[in-house]
This record gives structure tokens, sequence and C-alpha cells, in this order.
């Protein structure tokens, strides 16, 4: 291992040349446009910003976001352990709310670290690893988390863990849509017959049971805005998962970005708003971010999978040939023609005997324990290109 590469922190994507930015993270990752709104959101009570910024000499050569977190217990563990967690919160009182140091984003659907191409990798994340650890126990974390990272990290991050005392753990997994042609039939023409037909009876009863207008919109005003946060917040609030707790001042800022659209649904009749899906246009991959429902209306007017049939549609018309809808609310998505995109944490606590107890937990965390919808799905994976 070569000492040619440093470790320099800063709090604000700001400090971090915009050149690097679009060298190390271009699209489709969330890169320095996704950064900045988070900043701007109004978050800090939840979330400290950072950014390593390797160095080789004086040149910067490579980015790794990360955040500080105080992590409830029962956010991160599983149902199935969950005794077992409490048991160890009253024995080990800080573990209730853990202070974590976690490399990644909150809200990106991926980990990802950023470097140039001529950077050796591991190389990279061992010197990273050092100075995150170091940052950790100034910063008073004992837990460092690299969070969600995809299988194209495993082999670099298996050589760090044994090098390092990271141990792996299973995480929630990703979902992706492919879209293999230009039509919709395409794309219906890829489901399974079981799930394309039941997809397809649901918008037959849907659209015959209700008249929705759909439009696409940029930059909404003020009033629209509004109507977009009332119903995310009735979907946050349904949720039985929950990481980050996002406020107007997040939508606000999101908003003005010019990757951001609303796919958004209305009652032709009413005008009322009655769903939304904010999405990012990347080019051939559209990211599905954040969604709001309304609960309140009829079963039959099958609204999420109206909401899909139109951002499938605004999708192809943009040249998409792929669609990533993050992590949990597995059942749905995968009637609507998704794959699972295997995600994994890399973790480390300071203290060597809750460290230990942890990883023996981790051999034992699968998609199962995460989510027992998942067993259904377990051999429907894929790793985006």
């Amino acid at each position: 291992m070569t000492a040619s590469l440093t470790v320099r922190f800063v709090d604000s994507e700001q400090a971090i040349p915009a050149t690097l930015w679009e060298a190390c993270l271009p699209p489709p990752l969330e890169g320095r446009w996704w950064y900045a709104a988070l900043e701007q959101s109004g978050l800090e009570e939840q979330f400290v910003f950072r950014y390593a910024v390797l160095c080789d000499g004086a040149r910067p050569v490579g980015i790794a976001p990360f955040f500080l977190m105080d992590v409830p217990l029962d956010i991160v563990v599983p149902e199935v352990l969950l005794p077992l967690a409490k048991g160890l919160g009253h024995v080990f009182p800080a573990l209730r709310h853990q202070r974590t140091l976690f490399v990644g984003s909150p809200c990106a659907d991926e980990g990802s670290i950023g470097l140039l191409p001529e950077v050796d990798r591991r190389e990279a994340f061992f010197v990273l690893q050092q100075a995150l650890d170091r940052e950790a126990r100034r910063s008073g974390c004992p837990m460092l988390v690299w969070k969600d990272f995809p299988d194209a990290y495993a082999p670099d991050m298996r050589w760090l863990a044994a090098r390092t005392g990271l141990f792996p753990m299973v995480s929630f997994p990703g979902t992706v849509a492919a879209l293999p042609g230009p039509t919709m039939e395409d794309f219906f023409s890829a489901m399974k017959g079981t799930r394309r037909r039941q997809l397809k009876k649901k918008l037959r009863v849907s659209t015959a049971s209700v008249a929705i207008d759909t439009q696409v919109i940029q930059h909404p005003d003020a009033p629209t805005l509004a109507e977009i946060f009332a119903l995310f917040w009735k979907t946050y609030e349904h949720a039985q998962t929950k990481f980050e707790r996002l406020d107007m001042a997040f939508f606000t800022a999101i908003s003005r970005l010019p990757l951001a659209h609303f796919i958004t649904l209305r009652h032709a009749d009413t005008g009322e708003m009655l769903a939304f899906m904010l999405c990012f246009d990347m080019g051939e991959r559209v990211i599905n971010k954040y969604i709001g429902l309304d609960y309140g209306r009829p079963k039959e007017w099958s609204l999420y999978f109206r909401l899909w049939e139109a951002v499938v549609t605004w999708s192809l018309s943009r040249g998409a040939r792929m669609i990533q809808s993050g992590q949990t609310g597995y059942a749905p998505k995968m009637e609507m023609g998704h794959t699972l995109v295997p995600l994994s944490n890399y973790c480390k606590h300071r203290n060597h005997i809750i460290h230990t107890i942890y990883k023996l937990v981790a051999k034992h965390i699968t998609w199962d324990t995460l989510d027992p919808v998942l067993r259904h799905y377990t051999h429907e994976t894929t790793v985006p290109k």
C-alpha cells in the first residue's frame, strides 16, 4: 500500500470543484445537484452532511460523501432481531440512539464513491477507511457504515473488510424496471404473463372507474407544491420503514432543479391532485425518488398503478431504458415489472464486544428478515448497467 493518497474533509459541496463533481459522480449517479439540494433542505437536525476529498499530492482525485446521524434502534434492526437489540440497549444505553458515520447519502438509492479513472480503487478505499475511522472517533461516532453499496463494489469491499475489520451486512435491495423498447407494449411484453395480465386488468378497471388527467410539471408554483407535499406526507405517515423525514424546504429546493419532474394525477372532474411521483431525468435512466398518494380514494382506482403507467409512458418519451425505484414497497413494485438489485452495508463498531455481537447478528440478516415480502422474489435480481 502506497502513501500517495491523502484525505481532507469539507462541510459543503461548494468546497469541491465543479469539475471534480462532474468527473467523479456523473449521471446517472446523484451528483453535486443532489447534495446541494440536501444542504438547502433544513435537515440539520437529522443529518450532518460532510465530504471526504481524496487527493494525490495537491490534486483532488476523488469524492466520498458521508453523513452523521443519531440512528434509532428500530430503524436499522430487522423486526425479528429487535428483542435481542433492545436487550443490548438495556445493557449499553448508548445503543438506543447510536451516533453513526455513514459513507453515502441518506436519500440516495445506492452508495457511491467517485474516483478519477487513474486512481487505484483499493488504495483509495483503504486510505479513506483509515481517515473515516479517525473522523468517526473525533465526531463521537462509535459506529461506521458504508451504506447500500451495490455488487460492483463487492470485490474491493471484501478486500477492504479483510484489512480493516469491517463486516458485511445484507441491506434492503434496490429495485429497477427495464424499458426494453420504445413503446408501452414493449414494456408489457417483457413482464411475466401473470403480472402483465393483472396489471392490465387493474388499469382497465381504474380507467372505467375514474377519469384522470396526467401532467408532467417542472418548477411547480407554491400552491401546486403544497398539494404535492400534502400527498407526500400522507405516504410518509403510511410507510412502515422511515429513514429520512423531509419537509417543504426539501421539496422547494428540489423543485428548482432542471432534472426534477413531478408526474401528477388529477381527478378530471374536480381537479384534485390524487397522486404524484418525483422523477429525475438522467438520460437513459430515470430515478423514481418519492411518491404521494391519496389513500382515501376507492381501491378500484388503483392510483399507484395508474401513476406507474404515467411514469413509464413519460420515461419512454424521454428515451429512457431503465427506471430506478429504490428500496421498500416491494410487492407493488414487483407487480409493476421491477427486479431486485442486491445492496450491502459494511460496518464497524469501535467497541470490540459490540462489534463482535453485531458481526454475529449480521450473519443471520437476510432479505426475509428485513422484509418477509422479499422471500417471494429472491430469484428476481438484476445488476443495472
